[in-house]
């Protein structure tokens, strides 16, 4: 059953489908809609600011989220409420989520253009590309890290103790501990949560959304919004349908290659 919706996506894909148009019902075209997806050179940008958002907000989560994780497995006074707060971001609704980082940077209301300002630094994501970019990257950070450290806490917890033990014995320091031993034996775990991320950053919708509406310009109008805006505003349904299943296939193939670099270095280095 919930392989239906997405084969009728690729059978839409086939066809040229607006209910607005004069014709009515789907038209055949062969392959025209993704001849266009070629020649289409919005589309091919939003694709390309999609990885480039991917590419940073996925690599600060893995790192903070391994960190955060190393952190938690310690005892220290406040553990518990701190893993608490921690996790609350991913209690809330992506929707939601945008709509509070844009009370938060709305200029002249939020308190993040307010702060800044008394520094010296004009903050504003409605006039600076920049701005606008790196927040979508700070928001889903903030959203998704606790994500990431929750997954990664779980692996640290399964794996036995008695390695990093005879390594401390034999004089081991922290960072050849984590490198040798924490990192290849939490492998499948950073693996499983990468790909997720990668799955998850590549289809973001309703925080930036929310956020920016894509802009300033079209800095932020990822390939998610650019789909949304073809079949919703549009309503050219098969031009949008034959859009996510290149969105799918490019993300599929993105992440076997990202498998085969990281199995092809292991198998070389020899862990």
């Amino acid at each position: 059953m919930g392989l239906l919706p997405f084969f009728y996506v690729v059978y839409v894909g086939f066809f040229d489908w607006n209910i607005f148009s004069k014709v009515a019902g789907l038209v055949y075209t062969g392959a025209n809609n993704y001849r266009r997806l070629v020649f289409d050179a919005d589309f091919l940008a939003s694709i390309q600011r999609s990885v480039t958002f991917t590419l940073w907000a996925v690599s600060i989560e893995m790192v903070l989220g391994m960190a955060l994780a190393q952190l938690l497995m310690r005892d220290f006074v406040g553990k518990g409420f701190f893993r608490a707060i921690h996790a609350l971001p991913l209690t809330v609704a992506p929707i939601a989520v945008g709509a509070t980082w844009r009370l938060l940077t709305m200029p002249g209301l939020g308190p993040l253009p307010y702060y800044l300002k008394q520094i010296g630094f004009d903050y504003n994501i409605g006039r600076y590309p920049t701005h606008a970019f790196a927040t979508t990257v700070l928001m889903d950070v903030w959203h998704w890290t606790p994500f990431v450290t929750l997954t990664m806490l779980a692996g640290l917890s399964a794996l036995p103790r008695e390695p990093f033990e005879q390594a401390m014995v034999d004089g081991a320091n922290r960072w050849q501990i984590l490198r040798h031993l924490t990192l290849p034996m939490l492998r499948p775990v950073i693996l499983t949560a990468l790909f997720l991320r990668i799955m998850d950053a590549l289809r973001i919708v309703d925080e930036v959304f929310m956020l920016t509406g894509g802009g300033p310009g079209m800095r932020t109008h990822y390939i998610g919004i650019f789909v949304w805006r073809v079949v919703f505003p549009k309503t050219d349904y098969g031009y949008g349908s034959a859009m996510s299943v290149l969105l799918l296939y490019f993300t599929i193939v993105l992440c076997w290659l990202l498998l085969t670099t990281i199995t092809q270095a292991r198998r070389e280095s020899g862990t």
